[in-house]
């Protein structure tokens, strides 16, 4: 029997040749990580001597044989197909495969104390998971089959799954002979996750390549609904160099998911889908210790294979119990040059907003442009024009041979671990998936503009955008003594840019986050009774799940913080409090009701003057706990906190004040306080300044404003808005001298110092020590402050800085 049967504890991965990809993976895993506290369901495998056994008894080598070459003459492939499908579940199982069979389910039967246990039944292609091959999702798999007479058919069944259309389509274009892949049948105890989670995981994120971040995906029910991309899951992100102190929860994001629907137990045997309750809808399937123990797992399992994974787990909800059911080797972002980064950009600068007319979870980091091509099934590939957008609801393994002649694929429903996701990636195409609605509102034959490269969230805009797409080798990024730190806004985006050799993040601005995840005034989570109906409506709408509002001000923003911060840990991540307007901050949910009308809002009530006043302190109260919370339970301490608009040194104490009042005081666990320079006061008193702060950012463009007394938005006015102005750069000089005389760091946020060389050479002859820039700025602002440099060394030593020891200027 050993020749037609394994036992997964005697498997490990060298064994694809004998029993395919899949069941080597639980093999390893059973047999190496278990004492690591990793879970697999027990089971064994029928080797793919038994198939082969199977194929020469019943003679089919010849049938095979004969219809593959009736295909090469050019007979359909779904005659072919069929035909051979139906040769093999008309032939029978040898006598001794069938023994061999019968006697490892008695055996598992007597493991697991009951009888005729319900079982997976999963096809292991022996090609599966070379790195030259990727048969995911094209085989048969058949969940809670229980005796042996329908284990038996579950075999033959996966035997027929070799021959299905989209595998014999792919064996031909990969060059693969038919004959030559074998299968094995992996046969495993079910997981009751019908009755609690299941999902996918991987060891990398799937769409930018970073290394540090766990990805899990998550619904209620059987797994099969995740990966065929059929429900949109719940999504977490956790970061793996702070999985190692148990007393953190480096879960830097979760997004829920809609679980519309879920797989489960169907009493006759096998499965039936159901529509999942509301209150299943609007849970988590997972909570924190869970997905801190699926994380451990697969940061375990990628140490012990040295190479980022991909992987499928369930939990049991009986038991309670989790377990991985596969794991295989991640095939994308390995085989990607980790030396050049490619970056796609809209370039509509200076246009009015354009609103999409869909969006959902960007695939790959692309911008694709083309008709639509809207179809309802795969049956349709007749009518797909090449480079067109395919647009459906859901993708399986049929559709691949019209997702290779797509420009882009956008669809209806699926996460980042569905069908959809895994081969769009697979095959560079980009992808917007789970929107909800595309095949409603994207008709055939519009011209659309697919998105994938403004962070984690696609976009279909209307029409042909114009953008740019550009490769960049960081070989070739100069070192630089004079740090050049990333403006990055964006949580979603933050990991797009990781290869960048920056110094951190010089400003992370908390209102974009504000704006874009939480969407709703502070204030009106603190005092709901106080807004309109209308505004009460859409906040139970965005808070569903929460029964504390105030709690989904904070861990939003709290996860929009800690992905920035992983993104560049351990270097310094500077994240500023609030700045918005009462204008802008009045477009929030529920905040007109918090806000007066001001004529001149650019000058009123805006940063510091919020934080200690009656009409703020508790919205500000929510900003210091979701710090806090990144930095003490998450871990992030690289998180500096930066008070914008500090009018005078004794705002700065009351705020300060405050902060210590709600645990988050200056030195706090090494907490660092820094302050924006942009108001004259700040340069005029920057000694006194830097008593109360550990260093400045010298926001340039309302400093030119205040200091010119010029409206930075007015068109008349723009020739004199210039930041080599004289008063200017005598303010920066002063700045920077006094700061460094308190040993205060001085660092300047803006877009100048990539378009003015000569402006960045002034900052370096300064003697500034940080510059941060816009990301797609990076590589410009780093030569042009390499050049600066490089001139600085030739030249004699710099006289003492101007302006220095006479301000205010005469």
């Amino acid at each position: 029997m050993s020749r037609l049967v394994k036992w997964f504890a005697e498997l490990g991965r060298t064994d694809v040749g004998l029993v395919g990809g899949k069941n080597a993976g639980l093999g390893e895993l059973t047999r190496n990580l278990a004492r690591a506290g990793v879970r697999v369901p027990e089971g064994f495998a029928l080797t793919a001597e038994a198939y082969r056994q199977f194929i020469q008894v019943n003679g089919l080598n010849e049938v095979i044989a004969e219809h593959i070459g009736r295909l090469h003459g050019g007979t359909d492939l779904p005659e072919v197909g069929h035909a051979i499908r139906d040769a093999i579940l008309a032939a029978e199982l040898p006598a001794a495969v069938t023994a061999a069979v019968e006697q490892a389910y008695g055996e598992l039967a007597d493991r697991l104390g009951t009888i005729d246990p319900d079982v997976a039944v999963r096809s292991s292609a022996t090609a599966e998971d070379l790195p030259e091959a990727s048969f995911a999702g094209q085989l048969e798999s058949f969940l809670n089959v229980s005796g042996v007479a329908a284990l038996l058919g579950a075999c033959l069944r996966c035997y027929a799954s070799l021959f299905t259309d989209r595998a014999i389509s792919y064996r031909e274009d990969s060059g693969f002979g038919h004959l030559d892949v074998a299968l094995s049948v992996g046969v495993q105890r079910m997981v009751r996750s019908d009755l609690g989670a299941a999902g996918v995981m991987f060891s990398i994120d799937t769409e930018t390549g970073f290394p540090r971040s766990v990805l899990i995906d998550a619904s209620w029910g059987l797994g099969e609904t995740v990966v065929g991309g059929r429900v949109d899951p719940d999504e977490y992100v956790v970061f793996k160099p702070l999985l190692g102190d148990p007393g953190l929860f480096p879960i830097v994001s979760k997004t829920r998911g809609r679980k519309e629907r879920k797989v489960v137990y169907d009493s006759a045997g096998g499965t039936r889908q159901l529509d999942t309750t509301e209150d299943e809808a609007v849970r988590y399937a997972l909570d924190e210790e869970e997905i801190l123990l699926l994380a451990r797992w697969a940061t375990t399992v990628e140490g012990h294979y040295g190479t980022p994974m991909d992987m499928e787990w369930a939990k049991d909800g009986r038991t309670g119990e989790i377990f991985l059911v596969q794991a295989r080797p991640e095939t994308v972002q390995r085989r990607r040059e980790a030396s050049l980064l490619r970056t796609y950009r809209i370039r509509d600068a200076g246009e009015p907003m354009v609103e999409p007319l869909v969006k959902g979870l960007a695939i790959g980091d692309a911008i694709a442009a083309g008709p639509v091509c809207n179809l309802t099934s795969a049956a349709e590939i007749d009518r797909f024009v090449d480079g067109s957008v395919l647009v459906t609801k859901i993708t399986d393994p049929d559709w691949e041979p019209i997702m290779k002649r797509a420009a882009a694929i956008v669809t209806d429903h699926g996460g980042r671990t569905s069908h959809a996701a895994i081969v769009s990636r697979e095959l560079g195409v980009p992808a917007i998936i789970g929107t909800g609605d595309a095949t409603a509102l994207l008709g055939d034959g519009m011209t659309v503009t697919v998105s994938c490269a403004e962070g984690d969230e696609g976009f279909v805009y209307e029409g042909l955008r114009d953008y740019e797409d550009e490769e960049i080798s960081l070989e070739d990024i100069p070192a630089t003594r004079t740090r050049v730190m990333l403006n990055l806004a964006n949580p979603a985006a933050a990991f797009r840019w990781w290869r960048l050799p920056a110094d951190g993040v010089g400003l992370a601005r908390m209102e974009f986050i504000v704006n874009n995840h939480v969407k709703i005034h502070p204030m009106a989570l603190v005092h709901p009774g106080r807004v309109d109906e209308d505004a009460r409506r859409r906040i139970t709408e965005l808070t569903r799940g929460y029964d504390d509002l105030t709690e989904y001000f904070v861990e939003r923003l709290a996860h929009g913080i800690a992905r920035i911060a992983a993104s560049r840990w351990p270097d310094p991540v500077i994240v500023r409090m609030s700045d918005f307007k009462t204008n802008e901050y009045a477009r929030l949910v529920g905040g007109r009701r918090f806000e007066p009308h001001e004529e001149n809002p650019m000058l009123g009530w805006r940063g510091a003057s919020r934080y200690y006043t009656e009409g703020y302190r508790e919205g500000f109260a929510l900003e210091c706990r979701a710090i806090r919370r990144v930095r003490e339970r998450i871990g992030l301490t690289n998180v500096i906190v930066m008070i914008p608009f500090c009018r005078t040194v004794e705002e700065a104490d009351r705020v300060l004040r405050v902060m210590a009042e709600e645990n988050l005081g200056r030195g706090r666990d090494g907490l660092e306080v820094y302050a924006m320079a942009e108001i004259p006061a700040n340069i005029i008193l920057a000694e006194e300044f830097a008593d109360r702060f550990d260093g400045f950012s010298i926001g340039s463009n309302d400093l030119t404003q205040l200091t010119l007394g010029v409206d930075r938005d007015s068109a008349e006015l723009a020739h004199l808005f210039d930041e080599r102005n004289p008063a200017l750069t005598r303010s920066i000089e002063h700045l920077i001298s006094a700061a460094h005389a308190k040993r205060r760091k001085v660092g300047l946020c803006g877009q100048r110092p990539s378009d003015d060389p000569d402006f960045a050479r002034f900052l370096v002859e300064a003697g500034i020590d940080s510059i941060s820039v816009a990301p797609d700025s990076f590589f410009s602002v780093k030569e042009n402050v390499a050049a600066a440099e490089r001139g600085q060394e030739r030249r004699e030593p710099a006289p003492a800085v101007r302006g220095a020891q006479s301000w205010p200027p005469a």
